[in-house]
């Protein structure tokens, strides 16, 4: 009787710790418990008291009441790839993710069956909608402007009625047609081309006023091309190579500057007279040069005044002049006919004038 007893106790003891096990429930830290007694879960039209449990232990009546948990997690879902038509007629491939969160339980289990299914068909709708709204340029270039149109447009649906609020809506991928990205790649590279010949023809127009104003510069002091001309051969000898440097004489830039200086001047001055050529002044100068010979050279007055010449006085004049040999005196009377020993037209013995100048 005793052991009837015993066993009755125990089985008694194992059902209390079935139903107690099957009443306590844990609540994680990013979940959210709705309980349904009696499969209710608002009473009234208004949320029965104690139908969301917070994080933690919590206990149910069994047989009474369910619960079921509902994670409040940012959920990230991809959004299968959505081919459509743009505005101005071009055929593309786009693919998205969203990230949703639930930020009310009870909408979300009651209002909605699946709704992680739910937000992903509203995602593909609303996508194919934004992809025939915009053109090729916006879905390139302002994908910013696209995902904040798409999350309007499937927030609006998810957050009233089910609770559910779209957090990002991101395009991944825009994939366009062969011969759309050959004819892209050709206008990319001739505006490139078009910027690459700009900034050269630029560079040139600036190189030019640069040079303008250097050779400007230059022409003000004569010194500075000589000094450019030794830097150009400095530059040039220092690479080894087989260049030959042929300077050019700094005289010759100096009169050729000496030439435009002077043409500038008569140009400036207008009505001047022009400048006599090499030839008019050289001549100019043998006159002026002649000129002064003869002023400075003395006329003779006498015979007596022209000094001896060596070779032609007399024979043992007073000035010791040694006489003429035997060979000299028989050259000089074989002289020419009309001459006496002496040069033709002149007596023997007679003085000769030295020429004047």
């Amino acid at each position: 009787m005793g052991a009837i007893i015993l066993i009755v106790l125990l089985g008694i003891a194992v059902v209390g710790l079935m139903v107690a096990g099957s009443a306590i429930r844990v609540v994680q830290q990013f979940e959210h418990g709705i309980v349904f007694r009696f499969g209710q879960v608002q009473r009234g039209g208004q949320l029965r008291p104690g139908a969301v449990r917070a994080p933690g232990l919590t206990a149910i009546i069994p047989v009474m009441e369910r619960m079921q948990k509902v994670s409040r997690q940012t959920i990230t879902m991809d959004v299968p790839a959505q081919e459509g038509i743009t505005e101005d007629n071009v055929s593309v491939r786009v693919d998205a993710v969203v990230y949703f969160r639930v930020v009310d339980p009870v909408k979300a289990i009651v209002n909605v069956h699946n709704y992680g299914y739910a937000v992903s068909q509203v995602a593909q709708t609303s996508l194919r909608s934004v992809i025939g709204q915009a053109d090729m340029q916006e879905l390139l270039g302002e994908r910013e402007k696209i995902n904040t149109r798409l999350r309007r447009i499937i927030d609006e649906i998810t957050q009233d009625p089910w609770g559910i609020l779209i957090e990002r809506v991101e395009i991944k991928d825009v994939s366009l047609p062969e011969g759309m990205k050959r004819s892209m790649a050709r206008q990319a590279e001739a505006e490139r081309e078009r910027r690459a010949r700009i900034i050269t023809a630029d560079g040139e127009f600036q190189a030019s006023k640069r040079l303008a104003a250097a050779a400007e510069i230059m022409s003000q002091d004569p010194a500075a091309l000589q000094l450019r001309l030794l830097q150009t051969v400095v530059e040039v000898s220092a690479e080894k190579n087989s260049t030959l440097v042929m300077p050019l004489p700094v005289e010759i830039l100096r009169f050729f500057d000496r030439m435009t200086g002077d043409a500038k001047k008569i140009a400036g001055e207008g009505a001047a007279e022009e400048k006599p050529d090499l030839g008019e002044r050289l001549a100019k100068a043998e006159q002026e040069l002649a000129k002064a010979a003869d002023a400075s050279s003395p006329a003779l007055e006498s015979p007596e005044d022209v000094p001896p010449v060596i070779g032609l006085d007399e024979p043992g004049s007073a000035q010791g002049v040694a006489a003429p040999r035997a060979d000299e005196r028989q050259g000089l009377a074989g002289g020419e006919p009309g001459t006496a020993g002496g040069e033709p037209g002149t007596a023997a013995g007679e003085r000769r004038e030295p020429p004047r100048d």
